[in-house]
């Protein structure tokens, strides 16, 4: 693996650390310990270690959205007008403000911006797409793809690959 600049190079232990609470964040210290091997002591300076360099940036429930009714998932490739520094800026600020707006990434190709969006059904996502969407800063067209079936979605990082 090739380093990049600011990137944070965990030993064998921190990465146990992190598989282990990327499975369950809400493991106990001592149960923790017990399964990286670590006393609660140096495992706490880890932690620390960990949350201080940005690794660990939140501690977070992971919540079913089709439970919760939210269960149509969209992605939107964007297309703006124009690609000055000052429109991207406007609309990556725009879409962070969005909570319907779950991820959101710039690209490259044809698209300027992928985003995936949450919601509840059909008619809220085409009322969001006209009030909301086609008004953010500097979009031209708006792509929408609706998921059939979620195959795969996981939080957790690869972190064998890099042992």
């Amino acid at each position: 693996m090739t380093a990049n600049r600011g990137m944070f190079l965990p030993d064998e232990t921190d990465l146990r650390i992190l598989d282990a609470l990327q499975r369950d964040c809400s493991v106990s210290m001592a149960d923790l310990g017990e399964t990286v091997g670590l006393s609660n002591t140096p495992l706490w300076r880890r932690m620390k270690r960990l949350e201080s360099e940005g690794v660990i940036r939140g501690r977070v429930a992971l919540l079913d959205a089709e439970k919760l009714g939210l269960e149509i998932n969209i992605f939107a490739s964007i297309r703006l007008d124009r690609h000055d520094e000052e429109t991207l800026e406007a609309f990556e600020r725009a879409a962070v403000q969005q909570a319907e707006i779950m991820e959101c990434y710039s690209m490259s190709g044809e698209s300027d911006f992928l985003l995936r969006v949450v919601v509840d059904s059909i008619s809220y996502y085409e009322r969001y797409l006209k009030r909301v969407l086609l008004h953010l800063p500097g979009v031209a067209a708006v792509n929408s793809h609706f998921t059939l079936k979620r195959v795969k979605q996981t939080t957790e990082l690869p972190l064998r690959r890099m042992s």
